[in-house]
């Protein structure tokens, strides 16, 4: 009775009921005629369907789907992050979607409401990464992982209030660069803010300014250094004039500031942190923000974030307002918090705010009318005849082979002209035809779409002669 397995649960009792009835005057015994029970099916598929309750097909608040022209957007976007963290020696890694809520909780500071907790579903309370940062420090404690550098791209949940307008989501992609290890002062923390910058330039998105809090500058100072707190306001007043290396060696001239031992230890981490900007050539990029502030607990050292001065629309519209697109920081505790004996990694990290460029980007090509190719297809095999679907599959499944991109239409005998409309909608620059004259002369004709030009080659030759022309363009 194959046809049960296609009903609903909730099916199976009314079909049952009907094939329970006394058997029709042409059935014998207590077999069902084929007509009883087709018509038993399709009541109980019937009444099924009635039953169910009406709802709304949407996505789920917060999240989105994403068609094969915003994948396009997407993979360029993904590409420049990854090759930019490559370039700079990371190694890429990944961790579950979830964790042991208890390894969650008490991380992030009044954040730690926005997570997305699990039912219990094995004997494990659960909930789902909050961000990309935590999960690494518990992998770090957990293998017992001094040195590393990483890179990470997945999804995060957070369970906030989105704002889809601006690029903010429930369920969004990180993409995380972190240092971990005890290394010399600031050299970790000025590749951070050079990758920063290198990739926010290879997007190009338009000018922008990386800005560190003053707040966590002040705090480390007077903590961990021992600055009176009176000097670290002094500090402070040079700060708010919004500056880089220009504020610093000023405040070395400052009597008040230069007669200071921890006041000069302080405003040594940061000249030295300056002098590594201006040698990778991005000192300008950096200014010291009194406004900034960042809500994760588990940051204790500096911190950053990118935000973009001008965004990509025409003149006389209204500027998109996302607010930062990249952010990172300091946080050498975090490890520390997972080892029973508290040993500390010290790390330092940044992450690139992949949905608000997405939302950036998407926004300046509907500005400019920009057309997106959602496939890569390279070559269409075609014919101009019928009863030639053997002969283009032998070329397909040739240039396949060849480690060439191809396409055909699923078809016996699909009109020329139709074939030449799909390469001309979905940008396929050249088109393998094979007819009756072509496979008299042993030859195939190659065809430009963008030019109609069309030249014959032998059999033999065509896959070389279209892996010439594609390593030309």
């Amino acid at each position: 009775m194959p046809l049960l397995g296609l009903l609903p649960r909730r099916a199976w009792a009314s079909l049952l009921t009907q094939l329970l009835r006394p058997p029709c005057a042409s059935c014998t015994g207590a077999v069902r005629c084929q007509s009883q029970v087709a018509e038993a099916v399709l009541t109980s598929q019937l009444k099924a369907h009635q039953e169910k309750p009406n709802f709304i097909i949407k996505t789920p608040k917060g999240t989105r789907d994403l068609s094969p022209q915003h994948m396009v957007v997407r993979e360029k976007i993904l590409d420049l992050v990854i090759s930019c963290f490559k370039r700079h020696g990371a190694k890429g890694m990944d961790t579950p979607a979830f964790e042991l809520k208890e390894t969650l909780t008490e991380k992030y500071g009044e954040d730690s409401g926005l997570m997305y907790d699990l039912k219990d579903q094995g004997g494990e309370l659960l909930s789902l990464r909050y961000d990309l940062t935590v999960p690494f420090a518990r992998y770090l404690a957990m293998n017992k992982v001094k040195k590393m550098k990483r890179y990470h791209v997945g999804k995060v949940w957070r369970r906030e209030s989105p704002t889809i307008v601006q690029g903010r989501y429930r369920e969004f992609c990180q993409c995380d660069f972190d240092i971990a290890g005890q290394f010399d002062p600031m050299i970790p923390d000025a590749e951070c803010l050079k990758i920063m910058c290198e990739i926010l330039s290879g997007l190009q998105l338009g000018d922008f300014l990386i800005k560190m809090a003053w707040k966590d500058v002040r705090h480390e100072m007077v903590v961990k250094k021992g600055l009176a707190p009176e000097v670290a306001d002094r500090i402070g007043d040079y700060v708010q004039c919004h500056g880089g290396v220009s504020l610093v060696e000023q405040m070395f001239q400052d009597p008040r500031l230069s007669q200071n031992k921890q006041a000069l230890e302080g405003l040594g981490d940061l000249k030295l942190l300056f002098e590594y900007l201006t040698l990778f050539g991005i000192a300008d990029k950096i200014s010291f923000d009194l406004s900034l502030a960042r809500g994760l607990d588990y940051y204790t050292g500096v911190i950053y974030e990118a935000v973009l001065l001008q965004t990509p629309t025409q003149a006389g519209e209204e500027p998109l307002n996302v607010g930062s697109v990249a952010a990172g920081g300091r946080y050498d505790g975090l490890v520390g918090m997972f080892d029973p004996k508290g040993h500390k990694v010290p790390c330092v990290g940044l992450s690139i705010g992949v949905e608000r460029i997405f939302y950036i980007v998407e926004q300046r090509m509907k500005t400019k009318g920009e057309k997106v190719r959602t496939t890569e297809t390279q070559v269409f095999v075609a014919t101009p005849q019928k009863n030639f679907l053997q002969e283009r599959l032998k070329l397909i499944a040739e240039l396949w082979d060849s480690g060439i991109k191809a396409e055909m239409l699923y078809k016996n005998n699909p009109k020329l002209l139709t074939q030449l409309h799909y390469c001309e909608s979905t940008g396929i620059p050249l088109v393998v035809i094979i007819g009756e004259q072509e496979l008299k002369e042993g030859v195939i004709k190659i065809r430009s779409v963008a030019s109609r030009e069309e030249v014959a080659i032998k059999r033999e030759n065509f896959v070389a002669e279209i892996q010439k022309r594609l390593s030309e363009s």
